[in-house]
């Protein structure tokens, strides 16, 4: 039970003051005129002014509040090394016995998990929440269980106690850990891309290392080593394989000793990028359809276009040699033979032989479809007849031979089950309600090989695609895609149709029809199995530890198989099916929790600096505890402190006005009365 004089004023203690100053001027005059009861008269001033101010008497029934201690259990992935997870739970387990048999004391046990996906060890973020369940004023300390590695120090709250840090590393622990100072996420093919790496020794090392190995693997393929200076960044160029996503994996060996392995992976995706694709056009002659294939090619800044034209009709007779039609020496040679290589794609149009190519080039075109290169023929009546292509070497490539007959009459393009799986004309069948507009034109042929994606006239072969050694071919058999381009009879997707065939030509990744790839977000992929086949097996998943996981795919559209994996790991998974496979990287190769894993009190050291706590090893034994008053120091050598907080509980309240209001009016009256008696009898 306490009790204390409290105030509760009638009027605002600006206008009290200023009354008291009217009473005190009063009383002033009263005594320099001389009058006997200035005394008294300032007497019931002051009663007056002091039952305005409401003075009572308040009494409290309390009842202590014991103190709390919240107690911070670290269990991230970097507790795990070693022994600390089992040293973490047995000096929790003894400490929290320890407190709870202090008189007076509760204990909070708060685990402080992994935070989700790969932000680390969130404390100061439950300790935030912990504090907002518990009233501060009964905070007696913080002890935190912890290696000290910390990622949300930005939250660290304003803290009611001392904050102890108990530390659960060994004096001995050492760890090397591969950084990645820098990676672009985009490289152009053919050329070098430079990246900075750096390996970095950490803690107490058993000797004084220079160098350590490192192996460089691509894709998953078989590893290649050097040997890399410790301490230093170094460069090191990297020339991309192939286009789309390249994983390159850099791991070095574990060390005798060390904490863990986790960090001596490192992985880097970049997307192999072509810097110019260079397309060489040759129209045989003009017609209304070769303004199409310049538009298209021109519309790409990516494309360097070399366009070679044949200007002269070929009925034309006039005897005028064929090297002397150009308005300059066109460099047919240089093209045809010397540079050939350079060209990512070749397109006839419309082309015949008319002595311009002679067969030697025309062989070379061929032998460059062979070693990797790729060829479209957009066939027109041309084709049909004796100068046709195919009556040159190039028809050792071509997919299909003519008949010698050329269909004139309309048809609506029709995209085969076969295209309807292809990725260069999947998904381009038009709507019920929006029909194609109609061509009027197709070259008859006869399929020797390759993939039938488009038909017309009686489900002859349209468009035809094939592989040939390392390169590609496709033939058109119409020289009509242009009326599309115009919008005839409401046209068709000419644009995206030629856009894909010319990219699909040049092996862009992402028209591949036989292809696995995967797309993760966190810790979830979504794998995606494109094929030409009517179905597909399962995938095969390894995990980075090595388990093979069989996972079902789903046909969402025609062609195109997918299933969902959570991976159950971080680092790099390899997928498999039939003779197709990729690789993928879940998250960081080297998780937050693992960039640093020698224990330290250096993140925490503001937050416990602020109320003088302490940081100490777990190793040496569980600490002491010991009261200690707010500001003074709070640990010390084998000892913690904490600060005894004295709260309470009021269970009850009453109050007993000090100056009632009859006493003030008797009071006030027998002043005045007194005041007047004796003045009057003066």
């Amino acid at each position: 039970m306490t009790g204390q004089i409290i105030f509760d004023p009638l009027l605002p203690w600006l206008i009290l003051a200023i009354l008291g100053g009217i009473v005190l001027l009063a009383a002033g005059l009263a005594l320099a005129r001389g009058l006997k009861g200035w005394s008294l008269r300032f007497l019931a001033g002051a009663v007056v002014l002091a039952a305005l101010s409401g003075p009572s008497w308040q009494e409290e029934d309390r009842a202590p509040l014991s103190d709390i201690v919240l107690m911070m259990v670290d269990g991230s992935s970097s507790q795990a090394l070693g022994d600390r997870a089992e040293r973490t739970t047995t000096a929790a387990d003894a400490l929290e016995q320890q407190l709870k048999s202090r008189a007076n004391t509760e204990v909070r046990r708060i685990e402080v998990p992994d935070g989700d996906g790969d932000s680390g060890t969130l404390l100061m973020t439950a300790l935030n929440d912990a504090l907002a369940q518990e009233p501060r004023g009964r905070i007696a300390g913080i002890v935190a269980l912890s290696d000290g590695h910390i990622h949300d120090m930005d939250r660290a709250p304003d803290l009611p106690a001392p904050l102890h840090l108990l530390h659960t590393g060994l004096p001995d622990d050492w760890d090397r850990r591969l950084i990645v100072e820098n990676a672009p996420a985009f490289a152009i093919l053919g050329e070098p891309v430079t990246l900075t790496l750096r390996i970095e020794d950490m803690g107490a090392l058993p000797e004084d290392a220079t160098s350590a190995p490192l192996d460089i693997s691509v894709d998953g393929a078989e590893p290649q080593r050097y040997d890399v200076e410790i301490g230093r960044s170094f460069e090191l160029p990297v020339t991309l394989p192939h286009g789309g996503r390249n994983v390159i994996q850099f791991t070095v060996p574990e060390a005798e000793g060390e904490l863990t392995d986790r960090n001596n992976t490192a992985l880097v995706q970049i997307n192999g990028v072509r810097d110019r694709l260079r397309v060489l056009l040759v129209s045989g002659q003009p017609h209304a359809g070769g303004r199409t294939w310049r538009n298209l090619l021109k519309s790409d800044s990516s494309v360097d276009l070399v366009h070679f034209t044949i200007l002269r009709p070929p009925d034309k007779q006039d005897g005028v040699p064929v090297s002397e039609l150009s308005l300059i020496a066109f460099p047919t040679r240089e093209l045809f033979m010397e540079k050939i290589e350079d060209f990512d794609l070749i397109i006839f149009d419309r082309y015949k032989r008319r002595g311009i190519l002679p067969s030697l080039y025309l062989e070379n075109v061929a032998e460059y479809v062979r070693n990797g290169g790729a060829v479209l023929v957009a066939a027109g009546p041309d084709f049909a007849t004796a100068a046709s292509l195919y009556r040159s070497p190039l028809s050792t490539v071509l997919p299909a031979r003519p008949t010698a007959r050329v269909i004139e009459e309309g048809y609506v393009p029709e995209i085969t089950d076969l295209g309807q799986r292809h990725p260069v004309t999947a998904g381009l069948a038009p709507e019920s309600d929006e029909p194609w507009g109609r061509w009027l034109r197709q070259i008859d042929l006869e399929t020797e090989r390759g993939n039938v994606v488009m038909s017309g006239v009686d489900d002859r072969p349209l468009l035809i695609l094939d592989r040939v050694d390392e390169g590609r071919i496709a033939l058109l058999a119409s020289d009509q895609a242009w009326l599309w381009d115009r919008g005839y009879e409401g046209g068709g997707p000419q644009l995206e149709l030629l856009r894909r065939l010319a990219h699909w030509m040049m092996k862009e990744p992402e028209l591949e029809e036989e292809a696995i790839w995967a797309e993760a977000v966190g810790q979830r992929m979504r794998i995606i199995r494109r094929t030409l086949e009517d179905s597909a097996g399962p995938v095969t998943v390894i995990t980075p530890s090595g388990e093979e996981v069989e996972v079902p795919l789903t046909e969402i559209s025609p062609g195109r198989f997918e299933a969902e994996y959570e991976g159950p790991e971080i680092g790099l998974y390899r997928l498999e099916n039939g003779d197709q496979s990729a690789v993928i990287g879940l998250g960081p190769a080297a998780p937050r929790e693992f960039e640093r894993t020698i224990a330290t009190g250096d993140v925490m050291q503001p937050a416990i600096d602020s109320f003088r706590g302490g940081v100490l090893p777990l190793v040496e034994g569980l600490p002491s505890i010991r009261e200690v008053s707010a500001g003074r120091p709070a640990a010390g050598r084998g000892w913690i402190g904490l600060t005894p907080r004295e709260a309470f509980e009021t269970r009850d309240l009453r109050q007993t006005p000090l100056l009632p209001a009859w006493l003030v009016l008797l009071l006030a009256l027998a002043l005045i009365v007194g005041a007047w008696l004796r003045e009057g009898r003066r």
